[in-house]
């Protein structure tokens, strides 16, 4: 019978290969030891939350939006001349003036000669009635008289009735020479602030160039497109509240809605006043709420709202203890409560501590809020 001989060297080599195999040969066997009752695994919720019931209470409804600071009425200012050089300008810009106060001052010195040259013509023409009624006079005594003919009498009446147009013309000129006089003094036509200046000292003016912006009265107001939806809850009279640059409240008060839509938009403009406007300015941008009143409406904790993709969601639990993702519209929050104006019922219940951390088919596990 022949015998088996192992070396050392060969005993040391099949000591290794059984080392290397044995790790692949215990893994299957502690894997089929755990797994022998899979229906025993249990899932692990992905988070503890609270919920909370949507409940009805009064509010102050109001309305959201935003809109841009313009001046109620910003008049262009300009001379009514030509031709007449710019001596002084009296205002800048962000200056506070009063009705009738001068503004820009022209070179009259020509309109002032023209002036007296209207007056001496005047004076020449009444000179020249009292000599013409004088005659005319006397043409009366001596026709009664039979002293002059029916001819020259009529000669003297029309001198009087010629005396008397030339008069009335010299009025007129004087008038004209004195409203131009006055044109060289451009006045504030009411009282305001001076929003823009395009006028120098040296410039030679020009009917119908802009030389100062006025608005008017210093007035501004809050102008907003609103939706089509959005305009029956709002009536001139109501209370507006326009964020200022630092935060600041500004009220005012819907002073007219516009009769009219935009074709494309479907919007409308609401015009509001701002009586104390603060630090607004015209030409900025501000978002203003609308007081509409109060009204019953459904409100959830204000937590409970997440906004995904700039819309508004909340998470309702469901079967299996998961959460469904709804999207729901919000109306503006008031306080720590937000009012859900669609896609919810009085009965639901929302995640309210820790939606913001769940995502659509979540498991959570629902506690009572301590």
């Amino acid at each position: 019978m022949a015998s088996l001989y192992f070396g050392p060297g060969r005993l040391r080599t099949s000591a290794r290969r059984l080392e290397a195999v044995r790790p692949w040969l215990v893994v299957p066997l502690l894997l089929g030891a755990c797994s022998s009752d899979p229906a025993e695994v249990s899932a692990t919720p992905a988070m503890t939350v609270t919920v909370a019931t949507p409940v009805q209470r009064r509010i102050d409804r109001e309305l959201v939006a935003s809109g841009s600071i313009e001046a109620w009425q910003e008049m262009s200012l300009g001379v009514e001349l030509s031709g007449v050089r710019v001596s002084q300008v009296l205002v800048e810009v962000g200056a506070e003036v009063g009705a009738g106060q001068p503004l820009v001052l022209l070179d009259r010195r020509t309109l002032d000669v023209q002036a007296r040259q209207a007056r001496a013509s005047l004076a020449q023409a009444r000179a020249g009635l009292e000599v013409a009624r004088a005659a005319a006079t006397r043409g009366d005594s001596l026709l009664a008289q039979k002293l002059i003919s029916t001819s020259n009498h009529d000669d003297l009446r029309a001198t009087l009735i010629k005396a008397e147009a030339q008069l009335a013309s010299a009025e007129a000129e004087l008038e004209a020479a004195q409203l131009r006089l006055s044109f060289a003094t451009l006045r504030a036509p009411d009282r305001g602030v001076i929003s823009s200046r395009s006028v120098q000292p040296g410039q030679i003016a020009q009917v119908g160039t802009e030389m100062l912006r006025l608005i008017r009265q210093g007035r501004l107001e809050w102008r907003a497109e609103i939706a089509e939806s959005d305009l029956a809850g709002i009536q001139p009279g109501a209370v507006v509240q326009v964020d200022g640059p630092g935060g600041e409240p500004v009220v005012g008060t819907i002073r007219a809605v516009s009769p009219s839509l935009d074709r494309k938009t479907r919007t409308a403009i609401v015009y509001a006043d701002l009586p104390q406007p603060g630090e607004l300015r015209a030409g900025m941008f501000a978002e203003g709420r609308v007081r509409l009143g109060e009204a019953e409406a459904m409100v959830v904790p204000r937590q409970a709202i997440v906004f995904r993709d700039g819309f508004p969601y909340v998470f309702v639990p469901g079967k299996d203890s998961k959460v469904v993702q709804r999207r729901v519209e919000v109306g503006p929050a008031q306080g720590e409560v937000i009012e859900i104006r669609s896609g919810l019922s009085p009965q639901d219940q929302v995640v309210e501590r820790g939606a913001g951390f769940l995502g659509d088919g979540d498991l959570v596990r629902i506690v009572a809020e301590g």
